[in-house]
């Protein structure tokens, strides 16, 4: 299971344990950078936080018949280049409000220039009283670095060849509309499916539609 940029695995323990409690292994990582402090993010890059899940990856490939990637937001960028370049290794995919593509990204390196942090997305959640535990402002660095990410995901989509549900939330605040569909209809897997989550805002793993989602999800895996 891998969360978002800036956010954390609090986003994912939830349905992470709710599929622990009906018998599957679940891993839900931490990308270099997050859970700790801004600081320590605006020193990372993509290419740390894609390390990170290659290496649990690799650990649960080994004990486990097969596995599946259950991916958030950034981190669905993170899981679709895994897909594509790992594709023995995975078996599935579900990705909630997956994040590959967004114009205003290419303002970074100029933002760079002149700031090093701004505001956060954290929390773009419907229901009350959730955390996702995340930072409350985004470094500029690791901006300018996941999109570079989003890009090379963007890219590698066609290669997917994973079996797919993505889940789209009813209102997104922090991604640019259309991801999910973009995902959708460019990954090159044979069977995938969109599911959109009408009661949710970005976080879709902590709001209304979580039970649905974590069923759905539970019901692919199963099915590897």
């Amino acid at each position: 299971m891998v969360h978002g940029f800036t956010g954390s695995p609090a986003s994912m323990r939830p349905i992470g344990r709710w599929l622990a409690e009906r018998g599957l292994s679940v891993v839900g990582i931490r990308l270099p950078g997050h859970g700790t402090s801004v600081e320590d993010l605006a020193t990372t890059a993509w290419t740390d936080w894609v390390a990170e899940a290659d290496v649990n990856l690799t650990t649960l490939r080994a004990r486990c018949r097969t596995v599946g990637i259950f991916a958030q937001s950034m981190g669905a960028a993170i899981a679709i280049h895994l897909a594509a370049t790992r594709p023995a290794d995975v078996g599935g995919l579900v990705l909630a409000s997956p994040y590959v593509h967004d114009p205003r990204l290419a303002l970074a390196p100029l933002v760079r220039r002149f700031s090093r942090s701004v505001k956060g997305v954290a929390n773009d959640i419907k229901k009350p009283g959730q955390n996702e535990v995340a930072y409350d402002r985004m470094p500029v660095a690791a901006v300018a670095s996941m999109r570079e990410l989003l890009r090379i995901a963007d890219r590698d989509l066609p290669g997917v060849r994973a079996p797919l549900v993505v889940f789209r939330s009813g209102q997104d605040h922090v991604i640019p509309n259309g991801n999910p569909e973009r995902v959708t209809e460019r990954a090159g897997s044979a069977q995938k499916e969109l599911v959109r989550c009408p009661d949710s805002y970005h976080v879709v793993t902590l709001d209304n539609d979580a039970p649905m989602v974590a069923e759905r999800a539970l019901g692919l895996f199963l099915s590897l």
